[in-house]
């Protein structure tokens, strides 16, 4: 990420953005907002603080909106639309799923929660899509379901094995959501709609909160010994670790959705959905990638865009790469040429014109903390 430019107007501000300089954090651009890159503590001190105790994130940026219509028919229209059921969702639960190209690439991933009251239909998308989803939405869903996004609400995520201590201190009652479950709690006369999830691989919370209300509402959280304001550096390394995927580096709608580690999420089985035809054909015919994990086995790290090599040829590239802080080793995530992907083979990154060595490893490197 590069230093943002004090004089783009075009940046969006979170509600948290006066608060994230008090504390100094360091500012980027990041899908057309200015967000936290880090505070003074840095990136590998504030990831061992979420995987030890408890860190809050600002992620105002997402994408919150709702679809308004009962509950069975914004269920039915979404369902055409991504490979989950959601029919079968009960109150209270969350899904996390994909929309899909008519190719069978992904356009993104999302959160679709059904309220405790058991209407309608709520979706969580990713900052730098949510333009994108959402026209995809209104182009797509049926003229009876109104998309309605929620620019008014703030989102904010306390992640961390302490956060269930922490959170009940200002929101009794919240410690019994289950992992994937949502509740409605009143604040201060405000609904916050809170949810046991998260993508640090931690047990934890999204909580999401009126605007007007939520500077007030993370000092009441960052006043706990336990938490400390974490940043956008430590969220990647941390989602990393654990291997969850983010879009435009594992998640693309290039390449067909079955090849990009969220398999387990697809439901080939279902009737009927957008690229579904394509993902059964590409199945069949066996995929030409596959995103593998990587150990670094060589000094150095690798980054996004690395190329992968097996002698001459180029077999692969980079999607994501650090040295994780918790096991203090070099990894990465990649795709490669499915003859390449086995647990066990050997290959070499080209890093400014050195060759690294690595290995195909197991997912994920970290196993998850979550709430289970």
């Amino acid at each position: 990420m590069s230093e943002p430019d004090s004089t783009n107007a075009s940046l969006r501000l979170t509600p948290l953005n006066a608060l994230h300089r008090e504390l100094g954090a360091k500012l980027v651009p990041f899908a057309g907002y200015e967000m936290p890159l880090q505070y003074a503590a840095g990136i590998v001190k504030e990831h061992n603080h979420v995987r030890a105790a408890a860190g809050l994130f600002d992620v105002s940026h997402m994408g919150q909106a709702r679809l308004e219509a009962d509950f069975e028919t914004a269920a039915a229209a979404l369902e055409a639309l991504t490979p989950a059921d959601f029919l079968s969702l009960k109150p209270g639960r969350i899904r996390y799923t994909q929309l899909v190209t008519e190719e069978g690439g992904i356009i993104d991933d999302l959160m679709v929660t059904r309220p405790p009251d058991g209407q309608a239909l709520s979706l969580v998308v990713n900052a730098s899509r949510q333009d994108i989803d959402f026209a995809h939405l209104r182009a797509h869903l049926p003229a009876s379901i109104a998309l309605t996004p929620h620019p008014e609400r703030a989102l904010l995520a306390l992640q961390g094995p302490k956060a269930a201590s922490v959170l009940p201190r200002a929101i009794p009652g919240v410690e019994r959501l289950s992992f994937m479950e949502s509740g409605v709690f009143e604040v201060n006369g405000d609904g916050f709609y809170i949810s046991r999830s998260g993508y640090t691989g931690e047990d934890g919370y999204e909580i999401s909160v009126p605007a007007a209300s939520v500077e007030a509402f993370a000092r009441r959280l960052l006043a706990e010994p336990e938490v400390l304001p974490i940043g956008l550096g430590a969220r990647d390394t941390l989602r990393l670790e654990v291997c969850y995927p983010l879009h435009g580096h594992e998640l693309r709608d290039d390449l067909p959705a079955l090849a990009s580690g969220v398999s387990w999420a697809i439901k080939m089985q279902k009737v009927e959905f957008v690229g579904r035809e394509v993902l059964l054909r590409e199945k069949e015919r066996g995929l030409t990638y596959q995103l593998v994990g990587l150990e670094v086995t060589t000094p150095g790290i690798v980054r996004a865009d690395d190329r992968i090599f097996v002698g001459a040829d180029n077999v692969g590239w980079v999607t994501s790469g650090t040295k994780t802080p918790t096991l203090n080793k070099a990894v990465a995530l990649a795709y490669v040429k499915t003859e390449q992907s086995a647990v066990g083979n050997t290959l070499e990154v080209e890093v400014r014109g050195k060759r690294l060595g690595v290995i195909v490893v197991n997912q994920p490197f970290l196993k998850p903390f979550y709430k289970r």
